[in-house]
């Protein structure tokens, strides 16, 4: 697998640059949680994930409404933190691909090339939620765009998909090694 967007980390240094990936991403999800707490409300009883999936400027403007200021202050650090949060998550999902993609390649040349394939569209998925915070960010600061409310929905829906699949992918790549390799091991007593 010799196509995907981290080819430019040595071989040897992936499981490294995972694995600080990795807690980068688990670190700033814990952040964001703890940030998110005040911006959990009726009408966005998900915090800053209602505000991502609004969707339109009513949506918007509800959730907006039933922030207090000190609720918005939370709201603007949730969306300048989740830059961090983003870095770490394409970095440890799509690393993640690609490790699972080469270790699956050596038995499954087709399942283990679409580790690569999946790298690259985390990478996407970070794009999409950059745009999304983008358009968070204005309509937080008082913009009344429509279209901006339509964006963060269309970028967040298929971020959220993207993510999700590489994370069942990297999680299945580890279940079959695991299995394989504890097939492989010699039985005791025989």
């Amino acid at each position: 697998m010799d196509s995907h967007p981290f080819v430019w980390i040595h071989e040897p240094s992936r499981k490294i640059a995972f694995w600080a990936l990795a807690g980068l991403a688990i670190l700033s999800m814990a952040a964001l949680q703890l940030l998110g707490g005040p911006l959990k409300t009726e009408a966005s009883p998900a915090g800053i994930v209602s505000f991502e999936l609004a969707g339109t400027i009513a949506n918007t403007e509800r959730i907006l409404e039933s922030w207090d200021p000190g609720a918005r202050v939370y709201a603007g650090l949730n969306l300048g933190l989740d830059y961090l949060f983003i870095a770490g998550y394409v970095g440890a999902i799509g690393l993640g691909c690609v490790l699972v993609g080469t270790m699956l390649g050596r038995r499954a040349r087709l399942v283990g090339g679409a580790g690569g394939y999946l790298a690259w569209t985390i990478v996407f998925a970070g794009v999409l939620d950059c745009v999304e915070n983008y358009a968070l960010v204005q309509l937080l600061l008082g913009s009344r765009q429509a279209s901006l409310a339509a964006v963060a929905r269309w970028c967040a829906v298929p971020k959220f998909l993207v993510v999700m699949v590489g994370l069942l992918y990297v999680l299945l790549g580890v279940l079959s090694f695991l299995v394989v390799a504890r097939g492989a091991r010699p039985k005791e007593g025989g």
